[in-house]
């Protein structure tokens, strides 16, 4: 079932991030969809705070994936962007990941849908203007309510 939320500046896209991060397990896949620009690595520093990874989240454009470290869970944060076959996705050790008991996420998902297992977690960022993004997540009812202050 999805649900929406609308922030109103990239800060409130962190925190929202950080609000979803608290609810992550290890196991979980969450693929980002959303064009340049959209959040998707604003929404991931929040998801490595939430976690207790630190607030350090990078775009992982040409490195392919970083990996954010902490205490408990690992988190790995993909980009798909030129990703264009299920050789190029192969070659990047994608397919290593899913075994490990971490978090993933995945900027570009739509680049490798046919490839990601179930269940995951699809969060979808709108931009509808500079400031605000419609967040639409697509998962189990940990995501039903967030907070008040975001709820669509």
């Amino acid at each position: 079932m999805p649900y929406e939320y609308l922030t109103s500046s990239p800060e409130e896209t962190v925190e929202l991030g950080r609000l979803i991060g608290e609810k992550l397990r290890g196991g979980d896949i969450i693929a980002y969809k959303g064009s340049m620009g959209a959040g998707k690595t604003t929404m991931t520093r929040g998801l490595t705070m939430g976690l207790g990874l630190g607030d350090q989240a990078f775009s992982p454009t040409f490195a392919l994936v970083n990996e954010y470290r902490g205490r408990g869970l690992t988190l790995y944060h993909f980009d798909m962007y030129r990703i264009t076959s299920a050789m190029d996705l192969e070659t990047t050790g994608f397919y290593d990941y899913l075994d490990s008991d971490s978090v993933l996420a995945v900027e570009w998902s739509e680049n490798i849908a046919e490839d990601l297992p179930e269940p995951l977690t699809v969060i979808t960022l709108e931009r509808i203007d500079d400031e605000t993004r419609k967040i639409t997540i697509d998962g189990d009812e940990r995501f039903a309510y967030l907070s008040d202050r975001y709820q669509r």
